[in-house]
């Protein structure tokens, strides 16, 4: 039985070419620098996104937590939306590694109000930890992406106030394409961006963290001290080069993929579909009246060969991916009417 994985865009196989790839990477001490293929990804993140330099780090959360401790002093506070992954997913690790203090904001579909961010930043006062970052995630995890008016406002703000903006960028090419723009257009408005290589462009290992020539030395020193020091990476870089230069287009499959899904199951009676956060390969529903436990459909489902995770604050996330075809998601929607009904 052929298993449909919808848990998230992370369950990706690496393609042949990226195995083979690996196999036949020039490698060197990644510590010394001394990594060709490690080079070549760094620098290709870097042009993609319109910026200086790149690091590879082992996860998105390492490279989030990374910029933290490189942006910011111990004791600052960081400002962010108040569902954004570094504050709902990464096990509290800005209080453990950077030290920082988190300050969210109340936004919708992930994006923050501008002025609010204004009124947060903190004064110069002896009573007050000082503002040392403002982060902002596209594509959010909520499923929907932030227009780029709302990341420009808040990068002015940033740069009024002398303080550094961050970008969770784990899905910035899924962003981009919903936005009908290049991604180094969304990585304008960030001083560093955290790019999975991991998630929809099906890498087995990896994230990019961007920024300049110099935030990215001090960011390789911290990179040591938290223990991701790589020596022969090339092996791990080379299945990124080719998911930058061939998985990135092929995004648009699943965002059509995951409207597909979405319009389906909205014409059942008794879900209700997040249509406003529908920007990505992520479809957000309440099933309402359901006759079964959310652990029960969880089963139900896996016996017919279909992987789920179980709800999350009364809500299902499905994800499509590039492992999950069109005629899956047809065959996923009617097992869904038959549990329903």
């Amino acid at each position: 039985m052929k298993i449909i994985d919808m848990r998230s865009d992370t369950v990706t196989l690496p393609t042949e070419e990226m195995r083979r790839a690996m196999c036949e990477a020039e490698v060197g001490d990644d510590v010394y620098e001394d990594d060709p293929t490690m080079k070549e990804l760094e620098q290709l993140g870097a042009r993609l996104l319109g910026k200086e330099a790149g690091l590879f780090v082992p996860s998105g959360t390492f490279g989030n937590q990374l910029a933290l401790l490189t942006h910011c002093l111990r004791g600052d506070e960081v400002i962010l939306e108040e569902n954004s992954h570094i504050i709902e997913h990464e096990v509290g690790g800005s209080a453990v590694i950077a030290g920082v203090q988190l300050r969210t904001v109340k936004g919708k579909n992930g994006a923050m109000n501008p002025e609010d961010v204004r009124k947060v930043i903190r004064e110069n006062d002896i009573h007050y930890p000082k503002t040392g970052l403002i982060c902002m995630e596209n594509a959010h995890s909520c499923g929907a992406v932030l227009p780029l008016d709302n990341m420009r406002a808040i990068y002015k703000i940033g740069i009024e106030h002398n303080i550094p903006v961050h970008i969770d960028g784990a899905r910035i090419f899924n962003a981009a394409i919903s936005l009908g723009v290049d991604a180094s257009e969304v990585a304008h408005y960030g001083d560093s961006i955290n790019l999975c290589l991991s998630k929809g462009l099906a890498a087995p290992v990896g994230s990019l963290l961007i920024g300049s020539k110099e935030f990215i030395a001090k960011a390789r020193k911290n990179r040591k001290l938290m223990g991701g020091g790589m020596r022969q990476a090339g092996i791990l870089a080379a299945s990124g080069i080719v998911a930058l230069n061939k998985m990135v287009d092929r995004l648009r499959e699943d965002h059509e993929n995951a409207k597909l899904f979405a319009e389906e199951i909205s014409k059942m009676d008794k879900i209700n579909v997040k249509m406003d956060r529908l920007d990505i390969n992520m479809v957000y529903f309440e099933i309402q009246g359901s006759p079964i436990s959310s652990e029960e459909l969880v089963e139900v489902l896996k016996q017919k060969g279909i992987k789920i995770n179980g709800i999350d604050k009364g809500e299902y996330r499905f994800v499509t991916n590039k492992d999950v075809t069109r005629e899956d998601v047809l065959y996923v929607v009617e097992i869904l009417k038959e549990i329903v009904k």
